[in-house]
């Protein structure tokens, strides 16, 4: 969860030909499954994709993405360009100490990822439809995770296990003053 604090704004409304002012307001938002199948399902495109967000559907996505109770519509108006590099932080943070080494050997994967596949991952590994509360990075790497997992990990190359031996080897010398 995130906290959002949107500045009190004044904008002109055509309709009146009047300047009104939108007073600022902390808001609540979450990064998750949840907020992206809402945003996906209004705008009809994958989430993730190489194609960026128009300032429009990032501003909505951020509608998406509150989960604080009764807030005035006209309240996304004000939403600075300070506001959307705050969020885009937010969204890319992984928030997990989980890390991967890449051993795809450079292969790009083009699938098109949406929310179904997402659901689709989750009901196929197990993992609780309340997981799709968390933040949407926390999700993937726990998806990853699993999925590494119920495969039994992937096989080290000859030439990996060569030179894990290798620095084991070494550390073992170092640590008992051996040479060989």
């Amino acid at each position: 969860m995130h906290k959002l604090i949107i500045p009190t704004s004044e904008m002109y409304d055509e309709r009146t030909s009047r300047f009104i002012t939108i007073p600022g307001k902390e808001i609540q938002v979450e990064h998750s499954l949840v907020s992206i199948s809402k945003w996906e399902s209004k705008w009809k495109r994958p989430f993730i994709s190489d194609k960026p967000m128009t300032r429009e559907q990032t501003i909505d996505y951020i509608r998406c993405m509150t989960i604080t109770q009764n807030v005035d519509p006209i309240l996304y108006y004000a939403v600075s360009d300070a506001n959307i590099k705050e969020i885009k932080d937010y969204i890319a943070d992984p928030m997990t100490a989980t890390t991967f080494r890449n051993t795809s050997g450079g292969r790009v994967n083009r699938q098109v990822i949406t929310s179904e596949i997402v659901y689709y991952w989750m009901i196929d590994l197990g993992i609780p439809k309340e997981f799709e509360k968390w933040h949407f990075n926390r999700l993937m790497t726990l998806i990853r995770v699993c999925s590494e997992k119920s495969q039994g990990g992937k096989k080290m190359s000859r030439k990996d296990v060569i030179s894990q031996y290798k620095a084991l080897n070494q550390a073992r010398r170092a640590k008992s003053g051996s040479k060989g």
